[in-house]
């Protein structure tokens, strides 16, 4: 059954997680995060329109089931997928569960379309002809102008709806109408066109990087040396400076702590501790000194750590 809504946030965690937790996401400076989200669910579509306010790096893991294609939805500094510029009037079709870091340096206006592979398959053979398929890695098209502004057009209006006609989503017509227009919109756009250059070295880079998140994940309470980390991938510290500069947009030192405090945040918010509990979380995260940890913690956020205070009653 279609449905749709819209939401704006002020906190990143709470966005991510209404993104299905597509993009995990670190903040260069969480304090001034400010995002909307506006989502149509149609019967073989997922449109997602959003609006974010500060720079940021997400590490992109599609779910396997869905395909799905991102665009921005506004002229202005482009969305940056593993090193490749996106620019207004490109689509980046993702290759299935292909995981590459995704990042802005500013303000970002971006729309994606999400369906089933067989989904594709069936639009792209009767509509066109041809048997769509993802690639395996990420390809930037560059449709025919008119097309793409149509699929442009046609993705507001439903954004316009989810935020702000709610009850046209209960129209069978009107939604059946939309749909089959974006279907041919998307087809139209992704099989007539400009395909962008391949970006070999980029791959490789991404890659590094892909296998850097997974030592992360495996050791999330500590920071990981520089070196430590380049025997455990085999690249020398020059290619791990170089790939994290230019798909993260810093250093990997930096991108740890402020995935760290993400992570600490995320875990005193979620269970209510008592002040020893809660010193034991932020050491457990690599934090040893408490006041250093609670000026980076204010620097980030720009408040207190959700800690607690102790007990002064005695016993």
């Amino acid at each position: 059954m279609p449905a749709s809504g819209s939401s704006i946030f002020t906190d990143a965690d709470g966005y991510q997680a209404s993104l299905q937790d597509m993009l995990d996401l670190v903040v260069l400076h969480p304090r001034d995060f400010r995002a909307r989200l506006a989502w149509m669910e149609l019967p073989n579509l997922r449109l997602l329109r959003a609006q974010e306010a500060s720079a940021r790096v997400a590490y992109l893991r599609p779910l396997p089931e869905q395909v799905f294609v991102t665009f921005l939805t506004r002229r202005g500094l482009p969305l940056i997928y593993g090193g490749v510029e996106l620019q207004f009037g490109e689509i980046m079709f993702h290759g299935r569960s292909e995981h590459r870091h995704q990042r802005t340096t500013a303000a970002t206006r971006w729309g994606s379309i999400s369906l089933t592979p067989a989904s594709l398959l069936t639009f792209g053979e009767t509509i066109a002809g041809r048997r769509l398929v993802p690639p395996r890695f990420g390809r930037l098209l560059r449709p025919l102008p008119a097309d793409q502004q149509r699929l442009l057009r046609l993705h507001a209006q439903a954004g316009r709806i989810a935020e702000t006609n709610l009850d046209r989503i209960g129209h069978k017509e009107v939604i059946r109408a939309l749909e089959q227009d974006l279907i041919l919109a998307l087809v139209t756009c992704l099989t007539i066109g400009e395909v962008g250059k391949d970006q070999a070295i980029r791959r490789r880079q991404v890659a590094v990087l892909v296998q850097l998140e997974a030592m992360l994940a495996a050791h999330p309470f500590r920071i990981l040396h520089t070196r430590e980390i380049c025997d455990a991938i085999g690249v020398s510290e020059q290619t791990l400076r170089t790939s994290s500069v230019r798909l993260l947009g810093m250093t990997v030192d930096r991108y740890q702590r402020l995935r760290r405090l993400k992570l600490v945040r995320a875990e005193l918010i979620r269970a209510n501790h008592a002040a020893a509990d809660a010193a034991e979380v932020i050491r457990r995260h690599g934090f040893a000194d408490m006041h250093r940890f609670v000026t980076e913690y204010w620097n980030a956020y720009g408040e207190m750590p959700p800690i607690p205070p102790r007990d002064s009653t005695g016993g």
